[in-house]
């Protein structure tokens, strides 16, 4: 049946005369449809469950507020504990080496296993609709992947194009959430596949596209944030917007690492999924109690930020709270993404910085507003490491060319802030790109000097025949090194010489180690070589080690390398380039 379909496909292909690249842009589209519906689905299930547990639909701010406190406390408890039993149970189920798209995309073979996304996405819906500090976009960008692997693997497509139809699907549910477009195709090239490469960016485009066309088709549709006219900027101003990049530079990182610090606590707690994940709810839930604001992403706090008007008291509480409920609710281990909390806390912290240059600085300047529609996507650029993304999403957002000049100023000085500090990302994959690319550099700059290991067959010019035979027995080697009495490198004595002079039953008497000396037998490695140029000497070599001497001019013997220790060097810089 494989075979059938298989030999249809090319049929069709060769009567149409479309290569396979450029079918990739039609199967792009089809990730794209389906991508939409899955994130569509998604987001009416967690209307359906908000209808049934509380009555209420809309922001879950307003729902928070309207509920009594026990119920504030109760159902993300609740939510919690029902999230860790799916989660248990998604555990039992075989996830493969591709469970998230991004390691099936970056690393695995495209493939997306079912039963285990759907019981992962089941878990995430629980956490989200019972109130928990987390963004919904994680699930609903893997369901979009998920479907976009299903078509693939009907198709039964190589894993090449398996992979890339599922970064389709990715494109597809990240444009869905954000209604981003742009955004959504350079966040999977930027962050999952890593470069920029036309054979794989126009289907990921497409898709995008296509989803965002559909997602403006069906009922309900609106722009995921509703952004306010960004004003004209003077001059000057630039100064403050790249002082905001380097605080949320700075920031970023910290943020991260509080998120971090809430995994590791759970983790010494050592209670099993469903009670830590009850535990997590529980906190929120009385977290709520006083400052219900931390219930949901952040998505209407965003919201709220860029039309009305706040205290600079008020968003400091309600951030710091935030900050403290999504570490809570990530570190339990929900199920989820941290992409809409990342805006929350960029538009915190640029309407705090905007409301301070306002009271400190005499001059006319825009509003705190301005500020925290760039601090959004300054704090984006610099918590995940990929500024061009960041920049194209607050651009269309707000679709306001005014925007431009300060947006790419600061994202681009919080990211170069933010990896001098210590590199981290909020996508895994990012950092392991990022270690990747540091042993590369690192491997590229190792010579000779860091792999020189003693050199234990040595022996002095004088040496008798009875001492070079001595040492030859004890080391399993085929030359031994020779050197004057100032430990300078003369050359290299043959077992074979040795050998074929006591089988000829010649007078060993008053022989000595010169008699037998190979001089530029072998060649000779220097501490200043690169790999390269060592292991180039070693393809005309076919021993295990050559020697080391100080250089032409000084040729004292430093020790020896291993042909093992070169090419397990070479072959991580090759692992790590790939």
């Amino acid at each position: 049946m494989r075979e059938i379909w298989l030999k249809s496909r090319l049929r069709v292909l060769n009567a149409c005369r479309v290569s396979e690249n450029h079918s990739m842009l039609l199967w792009g589209a089809l990730a794209g449809f389906v991508g939409a519906l899955a994130t569509v689905v998604f987001r009416e299930c967690i209307a359906l469950l908000q209808e049934l547990l509380t009555g209420q639909n809309g922001s879950f701010v307003d729902i928070a507020k309207g509920l009594p406190w026990y119920m504030r406390v109760l159902l993300p408890t609740c939510g919690g504990v029902i999230a860790g039993l799916f989660l248990v149970w998604a555990r039992r189920m075989p996830a493969g080496g591709g469970g998230d798209y991004m390691e099936a995309v970056a690393i695995g073979d495209g493939a997306i296993p079912v039963r285990n996304t759907l019981l992962r996405s089941i878990s995430s819906l629980a956490t989200i609709a019972s109130g928990g500090s987390i963004g919904r976009e994680g699930p609903m960008v893997q369901l979009a992947a998920l479907c976009a692997s299903l078509v693939g693997k009907f198709s039964h497509f190589p894993s090449s194009r398996l992979r890339l139809l599922v970064a389709c699907g990715a494109a597809a549910g990240i444009t869905s959430a954000y209604n981003a477009p742009i955004a959504g195709a350079f966040f999977i090239t930027e962050i999952v596949l890593g470069s920029l490469v036309m054979e794989s960016f126009g289907p990921v485009v497409v898709a995008s596209v296509v989803a965002n066309i559909t997602m403006r088709e069906l009922p309900g549709y609106r722009p995921s944030y509703e952004m306010p006219f960004f004003p004209e900027i003077a001059g000057w101003e630039v100064l403050l917007f790249l002082v905001l990049g380097v605080l949320a530079g700075v920031l970023a990182p910290q943020f991260l690492r509080v998120l971090e610090l809430g995994k590791t606590g759970f983790a010494k707690l050592s209670l099993p999924l469903p009670a830590r994940l009850g535990v997590g709810g529980l906190l929120v839930g009385l977290i709520s109690v006083q400052v219900p604001e931390v219930w949901g992403n952040g998505y209407s706090l965003v919201n709220s930020l860029l039309h009305t008007s706040w205290v600079w008291h008020a968003v400091l509480t309600i951030l710091v709270v935030k900050i403290l409920a999504t570490s809570i609710t990530v570190g339990s281990g929900a199920v989820g993404g941290i992409f809409t909390p990342v805006l929350f806390v960029g538009a915190a912290v640029g309407l705090l910085f905007g409301d301070a240059a306002q009271a400190l600085l005499p001059f006319h300047m825009s509003q705190p507003f301005a500020y925290a529609m760039v601090g959004m996507g300054a704090f984006l650029a610099a918590a995940s490491n990929a500024p061009l993304m960041a920049i194209l999403m607050i651009f269309e957002m707000t679709l306001s060319y005014q925007v431009v000049l300060p947006l790419m100023l600061s994202c681009v000085v919080a990211y170069v802030v933010a990896r001098g500090l210590d590199g981290r990302s909020m996508y895994e994959i990012t950092l392991k790109r990022h270690k990747d690319a540091e042993e590369r550099l690192r491997l590229r700059g190792t010579h000779m000097s860091e792999l020189i290991r003693p050199a234990e067959t040595v022996l002095r010019e004088d040496a008798s025949l009875e001492e070079v035979s001595a040492l030859f027995l004890k080391f399993p080697v085929k030359y031994v090194y020779v050197v004057d009495e100032r430990e300078r490198y003369q050359g290299v004595v043959a077992l074979q010489d040795i050998t074929s002079w006591l089988l000829d039953k010649k007078e060993p008497a008053g022989r000595t180690a010169r008699d037998f000396l190979r001089r530029h037998f072998l060649h000779e490695v220097t501490p200043d070589m690169s790999l390269g140029e060592a292991l180039q000497l070693f393809l005309d070599h076919q021993g295990e080690r050559l020697p080391v001497i100080a250089n032409a001019e000084d040729p004292r013997l430093l020790g020896v390398v291993f042909k093992t220790s070169l090419l397990d060097a070479y072959f991580r810089l090759d692992r790590a380039g790939n």
